[in-house]
C-alpha cells in the first residue's frame, strides 16, 4: 500500500484522523460532562475540513489522481462529515429515539451520496479530468451543522437546554433541531440539486 500512497493521500488520511479524534472528543464529553470537549470535537472536524480541501488541491497540483485516492477520500469523508457530526449531535443532547433514527438517516445519506458520486464521477466530468458539478450537496457541507452545535455548546444550549426543546412522540423523545440533519441528508441525496464544483 505504501508504494501507492501519494502526498494527497496523506492529507486524506489526516482528514479521517480529524474525524476520528472528534468522535473520541464526544465520547470524552459524555464521560466527563465538560462542554469543552464538544468544542474540541468541532475543532477536529474543522481541521478535517481543511485537510479535505488540501488533498484535492495537492492532487491537482501534483497531477496524482487515482482510484485509491478517490476511495480514501470518500471513506474519510464518511467519518469526518457523517459519523462525527452525528456523534456530536447525539452528545449535544439530540439523543431521543427519533433523533437517533434521523441521525442514522443522515449518515446513510452521506454514504449513499459518496457512493453515487464515485460511480458517476466519470460521467459527470464529461470526459475531462474534473467533475463539473455535484448532484446534491457535498457531504462536507455538514460543517455548517457542526458550527451550529459549536455555538450551542459555547452558549450552554446543549443537553436539556438544547434549542427547540424536546417532545414525547409515542415511545420516544424527539428534538426538532434534529430535523436540520434530516434536511441536510435529504439535500445530499437529491438528484435535482446541481451545485457547480469550484
Amino acid at each position: 500500500m505504501l508504494r501507492e500512497l501519494h502526498l494527497a493521500d496523506v492529507f486524506t488520511l489526516a482528514n479521517a484522523g480529524g474525524g476520528t479524534a472528534a468522535i473520541f472528543a464526544v465520547m470524552t464529553y459524555l464521560r466527563t460532562g465538560r462542554p469543552m470537549f464538544l468544542v474540541l470535537a468541532a475543532g477536529a472536524i474543522g481541521l478535517a475540513f481543511v485537510f479535505d480541501f488540501m488533498d484535492g488541491r495537492v492532487a491537482r497540483v501534483r497531477q496524482t489522481h487515482s482510484v485509491m485516492g478517490r476511495e480514501l477520500d470518500s471513506l474519510s469523508d464518511v467519518i469526518s462529515f457523517g459519523a462525527a457530526p452525528a456523534a456530536m449531535a447525539f452528545g449535544a443532547g439530540l439523543d431521543g429515539g427519533w433523533d437517533q433514527l434521523i441521525l442514522i438517516y443522515f449518515v446513510g445519506c452521506g454514504v449513499a451520496r459518496l457512493a453515487r458520486f464515485n460511480v458517476t464521477a466519470e460521467a459527470l466530468s464529461a470526459g475531462g479530468a474534473k467533475v463539473k458539478y455535484f448532484e446534491g450537496t457535498p457531504i462536507p457541507s455538514s460543517i455548517l451543522l457542526v458550527g451550529m452545535l459549536t455555538v450551542a455548546a459555547l452558549r450552554s444550549r446543549i443537553g436539556p437546554a438544547i434549542w427547540g426543546g424536546v417532545h414525547d412522540l409515542g415511545p420516544w423523545r424527539f428534538h426538532p433541531l434534529t430535523l436540520l440533519f434530516g434536511l441536510s441528508g435529504s439535500l445530499m441525496i437529491s438528484k435535482t440539486l446541481r451545485i457547480p464544483k469550484l
